[in-house]
Order: structure tokens, then C-alpha cells, then sequence
């Protein structure tokens, strides 16, 4: 249930009357706007009278949410998201609310000497954080599964030196203790619906970029942020990566439609992943400035300094050169959406 309040109230009224509704037995979320105040009522309402709250002289009007996801509705919070990240330089980044973020890395963590390279000709290019991966789920238990804590040290060195916040993806509940020094922690596709995994995340602090199921519907996705933000976690980026479709000329098929269905139905951040959803680094420049122009509040990038060697995903990682070329193109998208870059 949503109860918009009128325009003025005093906010010592609004705490008053969100403590009378918690005596009812509802949990309140309460987002205040630059010209309204919401209170999102969670849990079971059904013995709440709409026609009581709306005789209340606070209340301008009573809206029933019919969909499953709360937190995430946009609804519960009419205002844009924006995330806002400190990276180790003291500069502050943000992804949403007219900042559109730029997320660029290898695959894979591979040597001191690829992830530092890298790091410091994405930030050159005007990448505002750093992505690679210490762990690696890979399909086949044969691949390269990543260097573990060596490779997560080696991208909190890199992000030392550039001082580019980082993005790394997070596989079990155990790694949590070892991801204190990362920024952003990234839930892969894989662990979309893995429930206790976000039940955890909902009680850790940390912006987490999570990326949509290669076979999830939106409604799953936003259900799947709903279960961290029940836990008291807001900080959500979504992140559309491709879904799985019968064609088999991409590495997936990039849902693009997502991009404007998302942003009308919650609230949060949605970034887009043009790597993992093409396979293909020649489409790359094409899908992420198609992103742009559907409204994406960033993209995430894999760049290779030498993907003919890399150890992972190389055929879908673009060069430092052909990434700073892009930048060029995206700037000026960013700029035609009214976005700015970080």
C-alpha cells in the first residue's frame, strides 16, 4: 500500500503518523521527494481501512500495489535512485539520477601487470570504476576459474595505484569476509534467484550490481533486488547482460526493451552489460551507445589490453584503443540523454 502525503506537511507530523501506522502492524519506507512524501506500508495491509487513511487530513491519496516487488516499485519511491560511490582518490562517483556510470576491466584478473595496465588506460579513457573477476564461475569446471584472494588483491592494488573504485563478482556467502576492500560487489546471472545469498547481501552495506538471470523475466529480476532491499539494503544496480533466446549467433540476445520497461516500474539504477550479451567485441560500440539512447544509467565494459591471450572471454573484450575511442561516442550520448559520466 502507498499513502502519499500533502504537499507541506511538517516532518515531525509525518513521523507521528508513521508511528501510528507501525502500531498497526506494517513495516514503513519512507521516501521523501523534493515535492512529495511517501510511505510505502510493507507487509499485511489487508486490515488497513484505504478509506480511513484517505479521511486522515495528512493524506492526499491510497494506492493498492498490485505488483509483488515493494521496495523496488517505483511507486514506493517516484524519485530516481542514485548511487553514490567514494573511490580511494576521494572522488565521488554516482550511477542514476542523470549519472550515468561507466564500468570497464578484463574478464579476468590475470597478473599484476594486465590488471594495472588496463585500470589505468580505462581511467585515461574516462572509466569511473574498475571491473574484473578473482572468481570466475565458468561452465566448464576445466576453464580458467580466476586467481581467487591472489587475483583480489591484485584488483585492490590496481585500484590503489588509479585510484578507480572496483566492481568484482561475489559467488558464495563464505567470500564476503575477504570483499571488504571492494566497492561494488557484482552478483553474476548464475545467482540471481540464489535466495540466501541475497538474503546476506540484504544486511551488507555495499552497493551490489546485480545482473539479470540469462533466462529470468523483469518481474523475477526486480523480485531478486526486493529480496536484498527486504533486508535493508537499497543500494541496487540492475544490470541487463542478455537473456537466452534460440538464436545462437550472439552469445545471447541483449533485451534492450528492458532498459525503458525498468526504469518504469522501479525506482533503481539499470546499467547494461554489451559484452556478456553479444559474445562479440565488433558489436560492442553498437549495443552500448543503443544502451545510452534507451535511457541505461551506465554501462559495464570488458576491456583487454591483449585478447587474443586473454584467459577469459577474450573474442568479446574490446582494446584500450577501441574502448577510448568509444568513450568519445558515449559522451555525447550521455549528453543527448541530459546524463553526465562518472
Amino acid at each position: 500500500m502507498i499513502v502519499v502525503l500533502k504537499q507541506g506537511v511538517a516532518g515531525g507530523e509525518v513521523d507521528a503518523f508513521t508511528v501510528e501506522l507501525e502500531r498497526r502492524g506494517v513495516k514503513i519506507h519512507l521516501s521523501r521527494g523534493a515535492s512529495q512524501t511517501v510511505l510505502g506500508l510493507v507487509g499485511d495491509t489487508t486490515g488497513i481501512d484505504q478509506e480511513g487513511l484517505l479521511a486522515h487530513h495528512l493524506v492526499e491519496k491510497v494506492l493498492r500495489v498490485q505488483e509483488p516487488y515493494k521496495r523496488a516499485n517505483r511507486m514506493f519511491r517516484p524519485e530516481d535512485t542514485r548511487i553514490d560511490v567514494e573511490g580511494p582518490d576521494g572522488v565521488l562517483r554516482s550511477i542514476g539520477a542523470g549519472c550515468a556510470a561507466i564500468i570497464a576491466g578484463p574478464c579476468s584478473v590475470e597478473n599484476r601487470d594486465q590488471i594495472v595496465a588496463v585500470a589505468r588506460a580505462v581511467k585515461e579513457a574516462g572509466a569511473g570504476f574498475l571491473r574484473g573477476g578473482a572468481f570466475k564461475p565458468r561452465t566448464s569446471p576445466y576453464s580458467f576459474q580466476g586467481l581467487g584472494c591472489e587475483g583480489l588483491d591484485l584488483l585492490l592494488e590496481a585500484r590503489k595505484e588509479t585510484g578507480l573504485p572496483v566492481v568484482t563478482e561475489l559467488m558464495a556467502i563464505h567470500q564476503l569476509e575477504v570483499f571488504d576492500g571492494v566497492d561494488v560487489i557484482q552478483i553474476g546471472a548464475r545467482n540471481m534467484q540464489n535466495f540466501t545469498l541475497l538474503r546476506e547481501l540484504g544486511r551488507c552495506r555495499k552497493p551490489i550490481l546485480l545482473k539479470r538471470g540469462l533466462a529470468s523475466t523483469i518481474t523475477e529480476l526486480l523480485m531478486a533486488a526486493e529480496y536484498i532491499m527486504a533486508g535493508g539494503n537499497d543500494r541496487i544496480i540492475l544490470c541487463e547482460r542478455g537473456i537466452r533466446t534460440f538464436d545462437s549467433y550472439t552469445r545471447n540476445t541483449l533485451d534492450i526493451s528492458a532498459v525503458p520497461a525498468l526504469k518504469r516500474q522501479t525506482h533503481l539504477p539499470v546499467i547494461v552489460d554489451p559484452s556478456h550479451a553479444t559474445g562479440l567485441a565488433w558489436m560492442v560500440p553498437s549495443m552500448a551507445k543503443a544502451a545510452m539512447a534507451a535511457g541505461a544509467d551506465g554501462l559495464i565494459i570488458e576491456v583487454h589490453n591483449n585478447p587474443e591471450k586473454a584467459l577469459c572471454d577474450g573474442e568479446q573484450s574490446v582494446t584500450p584503443e577501441d574502448f577510448s575511442s568509444l568513450m568519445g561516442s558515449l559522451r555525447r550520448y550521455a549528453e543527448f540523454e541530459g546524463k553526465t559520466l562518472s
